[in-house]
């Protein structure tokens, strides 16, 4: 059975290493490989091809496409969903923050979701097949997070957990409204609900990161 892939990751030689493990898969696959390293050479070939693609695996970091305000691999995946909506998406990122993961699942909704730390050869190779074969697989980080994430900001929309990601970012919240479509008072109100949210109603940005770290958030 041909599959088709495109590969998307802006480290030459981790794809290489994707292309070397999925030549060795045990499931008497094809594989026909075609890749991109940044976002804006990923938007100028998913825009534009003819080909289909059954697979499109694509890293979270990346070097951006401002022209298309495409930051991130996640931007990408509204782009693959128009210009290839058959196409099943392989999001795999090496950071572990709780709100990242999260938004990556609520928003972006990829049949597959793999931590990179999660896993090795063989289970790369079980993701993949799982994938290809219509089912989502997501790494053992991304299961255990899943529930109880979806506990915890229950309460928490995407804007307030955009706040909290931007603010663990270093920035700071008179620069939010640079980040975010939202007004500085709107920030503040938000701002507010978060320190209720975490019991330190009186408390500063710092104390809102410490509670968010101490309960898996950031």
């Amino acid at each position: 059975m041909e599959v088709t892939v495109l590969i998307i990751d802006d480290h030459p030689p981790i794809i290489e290493g994707y292309k070397s493990i999925l030549s060795y898969n045990p499931y008497g696959y094809t594989l026909n490989i075609q890749t991109a390293f940044n976002c804006e050479s990923a938007y100028q070939l998913i825009s534009t091809t003819r080909n289909s693609f059954d697979v499109v695996m694509v890293d979270y970091t990346m070097p951006p496409y401002p022209g298309k305000k495409i930051h991130c691999g996640a931007d990408l995946v509204p782009v693959i969903r128009k210009y290839l909506p058959e196409s099943k998406i392989m999001m795999l990122t090496s950071h572990s923050s709780s709100l990242l993961l999260l938004k990556l699942i609520t928003e972006c909704d990829p049949e597959g979701l793999l931590v990179k730390s999660d896993f090795l050869a063989d289970e790369f190779l079980v993701a993949f097949d799982t994938i290809v074969r219509g089912e989502n697989y997501f790494s053992s980080t991304i299961q255990s997070l899943k529930k109880e994430l979806a506990e915890k900001v229950e309460v928490l929309d995407s804007y307030n957990r955009q706040i909290i990601t931007l603010l663990s970012e270093g920035i700071k919240t008179k620069n939010l409204p640079d980040h975010l479509h939202l007004s500085k008072s709107a920030i503040d109100k938000r701002k507010v609900f978060i320190k209720e949210f975490f019991n330190v109603e009186k408390g500063t940005d710092e104390d809102i990161l410490r509670e968010a770290r101490k309960q898996g958030l950031i």
